[in-house]
Order: structure tokens, then sequence, then C-alpha cells
């Protein structure tokens, strides 16, 4: 069994079709086709059936391409940490982030490393909160930025960056827009704006709320930091947002107020896998940023 043949395998399974996947990978389909045949001649069992002009995975061919793909992640896991042993300020990072922490905290990191690491590159992946935790741990991804930090999971080492307020975002014209703070009470008659159901931030805002005695009236919902900003500035409603999403964007005709009761806070941090080792780089990079926040006041 060949990693070639693994890999066209996978290729074919993805695209249910040998002449799309030749094509892709910029070799013969006859090539695929015999090393397909050789595969499952080996194998002892066919993982294919052909459906017209295209083909499909036989049900013992659904369980190997599951086995298949963890194996060449871990394969070329493995040849990742040979390469960046032998140079460890050249490799590549990929790290995932949520919508909350793209516009100043991925930033102000990413800058911040890459003037002591200018070799290392970064495969950026912005992801829901739950896709991310789920990425950690199937091996998409080796480290994510998120906040709130996930409770304790026996699959996830959690290191804790920063913690934050929570804060209002009222239009300009609100008429506590002049307040220097305000307590969440006084936006119970408010229409909010807010991210979808599911959305961890859904659930920080709908817990605060509830925990001074009121459910909010979702009037607006967005899935992107900046719809949520564009429709406070709108005048469409009020919304709870994180300190960090709002220091370099608070967009006009929005004004952002502290919450004075209750406070809001939330540990933002990186999550990275309890089940398998750090590439060199990857190390590296969650030591400096670690680091880095232990360094940087106004982040307590």
């Amino acid at each position: 069994m060949e990693l070639r043949q693994l890999r066209y395998f996978v290729e074919v399974a993805e695209r249910e079709h040998i002449s799309e996947a030749a094509e892709h990978l910029r070799v013969a389909q006859s090539a695929i086709s015999r090393q397909i045949a050789n595969l499952e001649e080996e194998l002892g069992a066919p993982l294919f059936e052909r459906v017209g002009r295209n083909v499909k995975l036989t049900p013992i061919g659904k369980t190997f391409l599951e086995h298949t793909i963890v194996a060449l992640k871990a394969i070329d896991f493995a040849a990742k940490q040979v390469e960046e042993y032998l140079d460890p300020a050249k490799g590549t990072i990929k790290v995932g982030f949520p919508t909350s922490l793209a516009s100043y905290v991925l930033p102000t990191i990413i800058s911040a490393f890459k003037k002591e690491y200018p070799n290392v590159s970064f495969h950026l992946r912005q992801g829901s909160y739950k896709y991310l935790i789920e990425a950690v741990k199937n091996r998409e991804l080796n480290l994510a930025l998120l906040g709130p930090l996930p409770k304790k999971d026996e699959a996830l080492n959690t290191t804790v960056l920063f913690s934050e307020n929570i804060h209002a975002l009222l239009p300009a014209n609100h008429l506590l827009a002049k307040r220097d703070s305000i307590n969440l009470i006084e936006l119970r008659h408010d229409h909010f704006v807010m991210f979808p159901d599911g959305y961890i931030l859904h659930k920080v805002a709908m817990d605060a709320c509830k925990s001074v005695g009121f459910v909010p009236k979702i009037t607006s919902e967005g899935e992107d930091m900046d719809a949520l900003k564009g429709l406070v500035a709108a005048g469409i409603g009020v919304s709870l947002l994180p300190e960090s999403s709002l220091y370099d964007s608070t967009p006009r005709m929005t004004v952002r107020v502290p919450i004075a009761n209750p406070s809001i806070r939330r540990n933002v941090g990186i999550i990275t896998p309890t089940t398998r080792v750090l590439a060199p780089s990857e190390e590296i990079f969650l030591e400096f940023v670690s680091q880095f926040y232990s360094r940087v006041s106004g982040f307590q």
C-alpha cells in the first residue's frame, strides 16, 4: 500500500469522478484507475461502484475513507514536524479564530509575532466556536483562539491570555449614549441585535440579561461582527459585544458604553490538543503569545 494510492483514493472519493480527480492531480486518468485497482486488489474489497459516469463509495469504501483521512493527516503532520525540527523558524502555523477576535486581537498577535519570526508563515481559518473546538480535536487545527475558553475537556489544553469586559454598543442617539456607564437592566425595553442562537456570544448576552431579570427582545441577527455593528449604527437596536472587538472599529453613529452591573466578562485564550504534540513552530507561537499578553498592559 503506497501513499500515492491513498491520496488518489481520497481525491476520487471526494470528487466522485475519476477524470476530475485526474485533472486536479495533474496525472493521467489511467494512472489513477490503475492505482485504485491495485489498492482494491490489495485490500481484497471493492472501494467504489460505478454510477453512470461517476463513482460512489461502497459501504466498506466509506469506512476506509474515514481512516485514510486520519492516517494521511497524521503522516503530513509527522513530515511537517521533521521539517520544522530542522528549522522551526520557517514553519507554517495554522490558527483558527472566531469573528469576535478578527478585528483587533488576531492582527495584534500576528503582527507582533512576525516582527520576531518574519520567516514563519500563517494559514488562518475563521470559524464558529463549535467548529474550532472540533477542528482542534480532529486534527484539522492544532491551535485556535477562543473567547470564552471552553469548560474542562480531556481532549483540550487551554491557555488563558487575558480577560475582558462585554460592553453595550448603542446607537449614537440612544437616551443612554452619553452615560459613563449603565446597568444592563436599563436596556430591558430596547430591541437587541445579536449573533444567532448557537453562537457563544449569543449565549453570553442571553445569560447576562436573564441574570438581571429579563429576556432581550431580539429583532435582528447577524453572523458577522461588522454586520451587528452596522445594524446598531442604523438604529435597529443595541448589542452586547466584547471590548476588544470595539477598540479599533467602533463604527460611526454608535457609542460603546461600559456595563457597571452586572460585570460581564469573558476570558480569551488558545486551545490545543492533549492527544498530540505541537510542531516546533506552533510551540514557539504559543509561548510567544502567552508571554506577549503577560507583558501587555490593558489586558487584565
